[in-house]
């Protein structure tokens, strides 16, 4: 050391300022190239720029199809160096599911990255890791089991909001209106109804403040201000910019589900369990003893937010997408009302029993996750120990993208991968079929916890609506199919029209 630093005292009074500068410059590009080389049979990489790596090689507002195109040119498996870490990329159905099912063991973890730890600290049900993981994961499936997800009791509820949705889109009489806030609310109702054991008025102020910041704070997490916050933490806790905003909105929208907790802790009976608060409650006292299983009030708030990201923004998203490819294909609207009117008619509203004699709606709707591509690159993994994929060896600690992209337009598994094509997933006699490569919730251990919760409200949301409501552009308007990424694709705003198919259903009250 003490060598080290007199050459360096004789290189200092031996060179002018400039020459000085050039070798400083030079050691430092030495020394982060030296710091970041590629392991040894690690997957190939995008070459790269000192320091930052291959931050500016990915456009993040499209960074799925700019991961899919890398991998035409250095295969299903590679690597992308962001900043002082590498990232795997695993694209293709094939190896997304080796690595996903083969190896899910030792890829069940989460990454620990800056934003993550200071957004949820390690706690709640997407983020977290290990013993407590487990316990939340566990406990929370088992509850919302209890309060109906996936059975017949929670279609009351769903088609209940479904009344107050059709009655505020029938009130605008075929009007033009952007569907974005109304499809939120009324998907978000069905979490807050299992979770705070109450739905909220669509024009209560404090439930769309809640709303507005949830989303606004989802687009930031996934956007380069994240990555740079993550990358670079030290100099960027310290500098303003949207990544500040999105730990303002986190930490708001927290605070709502304190209150909601403040006010059950007040009125609640353990004899009595209305909602996943009252349980979750309940489970804290019965788990004072078990400190690791992370039975305690702000793991209750984290895991309560999580619910609605698991719960409410893929479904509403999914809807929003699937008004707008109605528009844009009339006579598959067209041939699903006509499926729905001969099997349910007009007399009741559907029911999840309907969808095995809908094939062609159910066929439909899965077409649209398909295409919609909601959740495009998943949620990062983390090996928990060295594995290999195909030929390549990724070390412990490496953090892991399963690009669902690659997987919902693999040209192996789709026959027309590029088209909305609801024949995907019909048979020659026209039965539904389910397709391995569909796996728009991810698969593994880490599998979506709310795709139960989701599959019940996309089919039973998206039938009602077929049922009561045609769906078209205004006038002289041609459905745009852009987007908006964040940790979800979403449509870009738009407007839509929305006809009643039978306006004296919705006027005498009848259905809904």
């Amino acid at each position: 050391m003490a060598l080290g630093w007199s050459l360096l005292v004789c290189v200092w009074k031996g060179l002018d300022f400039q020459a000085l500068l050039i070798f400083v410059v030079v050691f430092l590009v030495l020394w982060d190239y030296v710091k970041n080389r590629r392991p040894k049979a690690f997957p190939p990489a995008p070459p790269g720029i000192p320091f930052f790596g291959n931050i500016f090689t990915i456009n993040f507002k499209k960074t799925h199809i700019n991961m899919t195109q890398l991998a035409v040119h250095y295969g299903d498996v590679y690597s992308l160096r962001m900043a002082q870490s590498w990232i795997v990329i695993l694209n293709g159905y094939k190896t997304v599911k080796e690595a996903l099912m083969v190896q899910g063991d030792s890829m069940a973890d989460r990454p620990d990255t800056v934003v993550h730890t200071r957004v949820c600290n390690n706690l709640g049900l997407i983020r977290c890791n290990g013993y407590s993981w487990k316990q939340q994961r566990r406990f929370t499936l088992s509850t919302l089991k209890y309060f109906g997800v996936g059975k017949k009791s929670l279609e009351a509820a769903i088609l209940d909001e479904f009344t107050y949705l059709a009655r505020d889109i029938g009130d605008r009489n075929g009007k033009p209106f952007n569907p974005h806030l109304i499809t939120n609310y009324g998907v978000a109702n069905i979490i807050c109804s299992l979770v705070f054991g109450h739905r909220f008025k669509y024009s209560d102020q404090r439930f769309r403040k809640m709303m507005q910041l949830f989303e606004e704070a989802m687009e930031i997490e996934a956007s380069i201000w994240a990555q740079l916050h993550s990358s670079f933490s030290v100099v960027m806790k310290l500098l303003p910019g949207p990544h500040q905003e999105m730990l303002k909105n986190w930490e708001a929208v927290k605070n709502f589900v304190r209150t909601e907790i403040e006010q059950h802790k007040k009125d609640r009976d353990p004899n009595e369990l209305r909602d996943y608060i009252d349980c979750y409650l309940t489970e804290i006292e019965k788990n004072k003893a078990d400190v690791a299983a992370g039975f305690h009030e702000e793991n209750l708030v984290m895991c309560a937010v999580d619910l609605f990201v698991a719960g409410s923004e893929t479904t509403s998203t999914t809807l929003r997408w699937g008004f707008l490819y109605m528009a844009k294909y009339p006579e598959v609207q067209e041939k699903v009302q006509a499926e729905i009117d001969w099997v349910i008619g007009q007399s009741r509203q559907p029911s999840t029993a309907d969808r095995a004699d809908l094939p062609y709606t159910d066929a439909v709707i899965h077409e649209i996750q398909r295409v919609g591509n909601i959740a495009p690159l998943s949620l990062p993994r983390k090996a928990t120990k060295d594995i290999q994929i195909g030929e390549y060896i990724i070390p412990k600690g490496t953090d892991i993208i399963p690009n669902l992209t690659s997987v919902m337009f693999d040209k192996s598994e789709w026959e027309t991968p590029d088209t909305f094509n609801p024949q995907h997933f019909l048979d020659q006699e026209g039965k539904f079929v389910k397709r391995a490569a569909f796996i728009p919730f991810s698969m593994g251990k880490r599998v979506c916890l709310g795709e139960n919760l989701a599959r019940m409200e996309l089919f039973l949301f998206f039938t009602s609506f077929l049922q009561r409501f045609s769906f078209f552009m205004p006038d002289g308007v041609k459905p745009s199919m852009d987007y908006s990424l964040g940790v979800t694709l979403t449509p870009a705003p738009y407007e839509i029209c929305a006809i009643p198919r039978h306006p004296e259903s919705l006027r005498e009250g009848v259905l809904p």
